[in-house]
């Protein structure tokens, strides 16, 4: 799919005022954003993606239409594993509801950064030494097992290396001042604890990354398909994740189906030279998958978790 210099800049510019409108109009001042508010924004993210694969299809075709919407899929599905940790790290700080949109409207916005970067990176690669993806691929279905008998832990800040090298060069208050991450205290600038969620919120992205980056190239090596569907994924997080407070009890199995998920690409990817998975094949198993997780959670639904979001 050969797309100009001016499909790039239209895409991105496209980006930049959805992001100005997020933070600089409908956002502009801290609130509470409420589970009815989330949940519309949520669709809307999720329809302007719709809007954007039917323009794919209209401009390439069904083929790279199916690859953005299945990679659409695999990074929406392990982004939502990431808000679980967003919910125990806001928690642990205590970070209050109306400053919670600031924090991941900065965080995204490095995420978006960081993914541009391991795309790019990543397609360069697989061009130029395509025996790699075999690697990539055994260390998804290595992370899906992994994934499988992993147990949640714990939010320990104090522990991430980042964080510590942070405070190693940069004061840091014991409270939180507002929706500010730096202040002035005896005229030197001094960085609050909820530039530490930021810093570990963007920590946590990279580390996501690693699994998410890899899994997508099973699906195409198209690098603009790659980056808007990741694009599309991240944007419509922060929406997500206000509204998962009203619907936990939907992912409870979520764990599973993304394990299975992630063996499943790396499969495909380690069988790429004997054998090619029809795109709609894996969107099909992937779709089951993330209805499977979701039926499951209805039928045998865990005891009920109240997540302090919005206290």
């Amino acid at each position: 799919m050969e797309i100009g210099l001016y499909g790039w800049l239209g895409f991105l510019a496209f980006v930049v005022l959805m992001l100005v409108l997020d933070l600089g109009v409908f956002n502009r001042k801290s609130h509470e954003i409420k589970i009815k508010e989330a949940l519309l924004w949520s669709a809307v993210w999720i329809s302007l993606a719709l809007v954007f694969n039917y323009g794919i299809y209209l401009v390439a075709g069904k083929e790279k239409a199916l690859e953005f919407l299945t990679g659409y899929l695999i990074e929406k599905s392990l982004s939502i594993d990431n808000l679980f940790v967003f919910i125990m790290l806001f928690t642990f700080f205590d970070v209050k509801a109306q400053y919670q949109h600031k924090v991941l409207f900065w965080g995204i916005f490095g995420a978006l950064i960081l993914r541009a970067i391991f795309i790019f990176a990543g397609v360069a690669i697989i061009t130029k030494f395509h025996w790699i993806i075999y690697i990539f691929g055994a260390f998804l279905i290595y992370t899906g097992i992994k994934m499988l008998f992993h147990k949640d832990e714990k939010v320990e800040p104090e522990k991430n290396p980042l964080v510590r090298l942070f405070k190693k060069f940069f004061p840091v208050t014991d409270k939180m001042h507002g929706d500010k991450f730096f202040v002035k205290i005896n005229s030197k600038n001094v960085a609050t604890p909820l530039f530490i969620v930021l810093i570990i919120i963007e920590f946590t992205d990279l580390i996501f990354a690693v699994d998410s980056i890899p899994a997508i190239l099973a699906i195409s090596s198209d690098t603009f398909i790659i980056f808007t569907s990741n694009v599309f994924a991240i944007l419509g997080l922060r929406s997500l994740y206000f509204a998962l407070a009203g619907i936990t009890k939907y992912f409870y199995y979520l764990k599973y189906s993304l394990s299975a998920i992630l063996v499943f690409v790396g499969l495909k990817m380690v069988i790429a030279g004997f054998y090619k998975i029809p795109i709609v094949n894996s969107l099909l198993i992937i779709i089951g998958l993330l209805v499977s997780a979701i039926l499951f959670s209805l039928i045998f639904p865990k005891k009920e978790v109240e997540l302090k979001i919005y206290e």
